[in-house]
């Protein structure tokens, strides 16, 4: 049984993010380069416009909540399309005083299942950058494949980053 609930990531949950994700690097891991640095609740406005109204909508965007109630993460399903019966996950963050416990392996699989289940879809993947290791290990434990990786996508200050694509598709997660 789960020790993490999703819910739907509202206005009020902005500063949140914001206090979370506090280095440009930070930011890039998270969203690549859909924001600009420093992250505001001004910039967030946009993000969850048109979202968390299925099926009226292409996103979903959630807060992650611990037994006790508190918010120890974020995650989307976004690029949701019913035609190809598809959709990719998105923008996960674990709140750094939380990382080690489970939560993002946990936080993916109720994606997964929100997927799969409810929404019906047939393929979800993901994206991640190769140096992020423990991301790339919540992945795999949620039952993600790796179909491959894109080399040297973007440059930063310290070097060029690789990434990596995952994905599952409705059978494998029947057989879980």
């Amino acid at each position: 049984m789960s020790t993490v609930t999703l819910t739907y990531f509202t206005k009020d949950d902005f500063q949140q993010l914001v206090d979370w994700i506090n280095t440009e690097e930070m930011l890039i891991q998270w969203s690549g380069h859909l924001f600009s640095f420093p992250l505001t609740q001004e910039s967030l406005e946009w993000y969850i416009e048109g979202t968390n109204e299925p099926p009226n909508c292409d996103a979903l965007v959630y807060k992650a909540l611990d037994a006790s109630g508190k918010t120890i993460g974020h995650i989307s399903l976004g690029s949701i399309s019913p035609k190809n019966q598809s959709a990719r996950i998105t923008r996960v963050f674990v709140d750094p005083q939380e990382s080690g416990r489970g939560y993002c392996t946990e936080m993916v699989k109720l994606v997964l299942q929100i997927g799969f289940e409810k929404l019906g879809l047939h393929r979800i993947s993901l994206g991640v950058y190769s140096h992020l290791t423990s991301a790339i290990r919540c992945y795999e434990k949620a039952g993600m494949v790796l179909e491959g990786t894109h080399r040297d996508v973007l440059k930063t200050e310290i070097g060029y980053w690789s990434y990596l694509e995952f994905s599952m598709l409705a059978e494998e997660w029947s057989h879980k």
